[in-house]
């Protein structure tokens, strides 16, 4: 009976080592694969970056999460908003976006969903889905459905290429190109 037991006993922990030692692939890749929790989170964020006293950069977002390796990036989930002053500390534009990814690497910064860019000197406003920012080319781009808004006309592309400051600029495929006419009418009684 004793013979038994401990034959029964030292069978079930053989079994026991013989199946604990084997992982799956699927165990191992979880197990060595990339951390993919941010870093870093913050909440209500306002950043600001100034040039010889001045205000020059001002962002605000509700969340941020930065990710580190060796491709690390910052994403705003929840939007974020920014405003560009001049080297006076007077506004000259702004972008807000519902969703935001800045690339470190590649020194990109894309903003989707509601994208909204406004040029306070011109007057001019940028609509679109989707708009990256290349910082080493120093230019912006969209290739989603773009509307721009000025004083005088309305704008309508599929895509744009611009530099920077918005001042030099191609919008492919225009398809209409609106006058705006001022509308109101003065009355006298």
């Amino acid at each position: 009976m004793f013979k038994v037991v401990l034959q029964s006993t030292i069978a079930f922990f053989l079994v026991m080592v013989l199946f604990s030692c084997e992982n799956s692939i699927t165990t191992v890749q979880e197990i060595t694969k990339e951390d993919t929790l941010p870093l870093v989170s913050a909440f209500n964020i306002k950043y600001e970056r100034t040039d010889s006293g001045y205000l020059r950069v001002l962002l605000r977002s509700a969340k941020m999460e930065r990710y580190e390796g060796k491709d690390g990036y910052s994403v705003f989930p929840d939007g974020f908003e920014i405003t560009f002053y001049d080297t006076t500390g007077v506004p000259i534009s702004f972008i807000s976006a519902n969703y935001g990814i800045v690339d470190d690497k590649k020194k990109t910064m894309q903003a989707r969903n509601d994208v909204v860019v406004k040029n306070y000197q011109t007057h001019e406003q940028l609509n679109t889905e989707n708009l990256v920012w290349d910082q080493r080319k120093k230019t912006i781009y969209s290739n989603t459905f773009v509307k721009i808004t000025s004083p005088d006309k309305i704008i309508y592309g599929d895509s744009l290429k611009s530099n920077e400051s918005f001042t030099d600029r191609s919008i492919y495929h225009i398809r209409a190109e609106l006058d705006v006419v001022d509308d109101s009418v003065s009355r006298s009684n």
